[in-house]
């Protein structure tokens, strides 16, 4: 009997008909989990959509926690062609009345005449000193606020134009150019600041074994003080010079063409001179489009959420429809927690602006804001900083000498006495003996000093100094132009008193070190017993509880810092700090969006579901394979049964069929 290759074959049943009905009942279950899922999918979509719109919000708060939008200056000069202003916060309205009489110029060097590019010139190392030149004294005071640096010229950039790619290249506040003039190729060098304080001298280290002669390296030598030929052997094509101005009839005299500190929180750029008498008005007045465009912002992005949490959570009646996240928890506590933080009373303000409402930002009825630009703007021009005060974290003190830094989050809002008990100092190495004011090379030219654990040899420049002060701004010069120190972020600064020398590290508190004095020239410079001096850490109190110092910041448990430059001890007045909304909601809206926030648990939470109810559909995946498995093997054993009793039945009616026939035949 031939084998049923496939079911309904024999009997004729509709098998696999029967089959698929059976398992899409068995299926459903599945069906369930599977809408289960894409409503939990669909739900995550729509907390991440949430999500997106709570971090755009947090930009917005973030950026109304900043002092500085609300106390933005601006300023401006009525003659644009003879300067141009900028403005601080830390400026003063009014107008000032400048007069341009001259400006400042860079002090300018060139060469003989070369060949041309690939001229070769010489190898060594060129040294760039800024400092003051006195023709009728014939001395050079370095400048000591300004670094000297060294430049080494290698045997692959002995050529002119490779010279001035390494001075270029090296940044040192000094540009270098060729010009052709017709005869030749000349190097011009200048400082790239003006001013009679920043003149040039160059020394040269010549690997020909002469380093002041018209030969090799040492021929691009310039020491104003030396004789032409000797050591200076460029020629000065443009004298240094400084700008003079008069600003409301006060004259100034500065190094740059940029006055940073000649009217407060105003730096001028001057572009040419104006005539003798004539002045030209520069304004300075507050700049209320910074803060009026962040509290904007604010105001707009708070909108988009209550908005984006409305459709979200809504019901329709009606429609009987509900929003993705209708009943969900999560939603409703952010909301609650941001309404909560706006209508939240501020400690720490007084006076007029206390609330949102007193600079015009309103609740609607549908639970959005209403901003009022024009009540803004008016509460803005009455008071800056109060205003400020009522949107970010501030700390107003009442003695100059004390600034707020920082707070954290945990900082409470309230007014603080500062108190010290020790005064930050900087870190010294005082001279036990008169200084030695001429300098002979390679007898007492050369000392080491530690500063701040980072030790730097220099070399100071041979000659005779002519007054203690002028070596000291050597000193400072050679110090800060060391590499080693520069890598290490060090600094100093020298002071002279009584011919002596005393030698500061820049920075404060117990890590700030002046020591190890050594080598050839330490003796000659601070004496044979100079005293080594750390610093200290400012010690005090902030409020009633004592603070911990480093350098001249004062901490508190609280996270209060301030900084402190007084150099006495006592009391400092207080320190009024307050928290605004801006910096209230930063905190309330980073708790949200944190990893372990309540987005993050939401989420963790759907993600489980999701992956718990992907679990169950495999489990069940498999046993439906296994039932539809099951379900063939019977119904093919059925169809088998039911083809054999259907072949039995046609045989025994063919045999009936043919007995009948027989008999029929008989009959006859």
């Amino acid at each position: 009997m031939a084998s049923i290759s496939s079911a309904g074959v024999g009997s004729g049943l509709d098998v696999n008909g029967i089959i698929d009905k059976l398992m899409s009942v068995e299926r459903q279950p599945l069906a369930l989990l599977q809408a289960r899922e894409t409503g939990i999918q669909t739900k995550l979509s729509a907390l991440g959509s949430l999500k997106s719109s709570v971090l755009s919000f947090q930009d917005a708060v973030k950026a109304l926690d900043n002092i500085s939008k609300f106390t933005a200056m601006k300023a401006s000069v009525a003659d644009t062609t003879v300067a141009s202003v900028s403005a601080s916060s830390s400026a003063v309205s009014g107008t000032y009345n400048l007069e341009v009489i001259s400006l400042a110029a860079s002090h300018g060097l060139r060469s003989d005449a070369f060949t041309d590019a690939n001229t070769v010139v010489g190898s060594g190392t060129m040294t760039f000193s800024f400092g003051t030149y006195s023709s009728g004294a014939n001395t050079f005071t370095a400048n000591a606020d300004k670094a000297i640096k060294t430049i080494t010229i290698s045997s692959s950039q002995t050529t002119v134009g490779s010279i001035r790619d390494a001075i270029n290249s090296a940044n040192i506040g000094v540009r270098a150019n060729l010009i052709n003039d017709g005869s030749g190729v000349r190097l011009a060098i200048s400082s790239v600041d003006g001013g009679t304080a920043n003149s040039l001298r160059i020394t040269t280290h010549d690997d020909d074994g002469t380093d002041t002669n018209t030969s090799g390296l040492s021929q691009l030598a310039f020491d104003p003080v030396a004789a032409v030929g000797s050591g200076k052997n460029l020629t000065q094509a443009t004298a240094a010079a400084s700008a003079s101005v008069k600003i409301d009839g006060v004259s100034i005299t500065s190094n740059s063409n940029t006055l940073t500190n000649s009217v407060d929180g105003l730096t001028i750029n001057l572009l040419k001179t104006t005539a003798t008498g004539v002045t030209t008005a520069i304004t300075a007045s507050q700049d209320t489009s910074s803060a009026q465009s962040t509290v904007d912002s604010f105001v707009k992005a708070y909108n988009v959420l209550v908005t984006q949490i409305s459709t979200l959570t809504s019901y329709d009646a009606k429609t009987k429809k509900a929003g993705l996240l209708n009943g969900d928890g999560t939603t409703r506590s952010i909301l609650a927690g941001i309404r909560g933080t706006l209508n939240q009373r501020l400690s720490g303000l007084s006076g007029s602006y206390t609330n949102l409402s007193s600079v015009g930002i309103t609740f609607q009825k549908d639970g959005t804001l209403a901003f009022n630009t024009a009540k803004f703007q008016t509460a803005l021009a009455a008071g800056a900083t109060p205003v400020g005060a009522l949107f970010t974290r501030v700390g107003q003190t009442t003695d100059t000498r004390v600034t707020f830094s920082s707070s954290t989050n945990d900082t409470p809002a309230g007014t603080y006495a500062i108190t010290t008990t020790v005064a930050a100092t900087r870190g010294s190495l005082v001279a036990s003996a008169d200084a030695g004011l001429t300098i002979t090379a390679g007898n007492n030219d050369t000392f080491t000093v530690v500063i701040d654990g980072t030790s730097a040899t220099v070399t100071l420049s041979a000659g005779t100094y002519a007054t203690t002060a002028a070596l000291a701004a050597e000193v400072q010069a050679r110090l800060n132009g060391n590499t080693t120190l520069s890598a290490a972020g060090k600094t100093v600064t020298t002071s002279a008193s009584s011919n002596r020398i005393t030698i500061y590290s820049q920075t404060y508190g117990s890590t700030s070190t002046a020591a190890s004095a050594s080598g050839n020239g330490a003796t000659n410079l601070l004496g044979a017993s100079p005293t080594a001096t750390s610093g200290v850490n400012v010690a005090g109190s902030i409020g009633s509880t004592s603070a911990t110092g480093l350098g001249q910041f004062l901490t508190s448990s609280n996270g209060l810092s301030v900084k402190i430059t007084a150099t006495t001890t006592g009391s400092f007045g207080d320190i009024n700090f307050s928290r605004g909304y801006g910096s209230l909601m930063t905190t309330t809206v980073d708790n949200y969006t944190k990893t372990k926030g309540l987005f993050g648990a939401k989420e963790e939470g759907l993600n489980a579901s999701i992956k718990t109810i992907d679990q169950r559909q495999e489990e069940m995946e498999r046993r439906l394979v296994n039932l539809e498995k099951r379900y063939r093997a019977q119904f093919t054993a059925l169809d088998s049964s039911v083809s054999r009793m259907s072949q039995t039945s046609n045989f025994l009616s063919q045999q009936l069929t043919a007995l009948q026939n027989l008999s029929s035949a008989r009959l006859k």
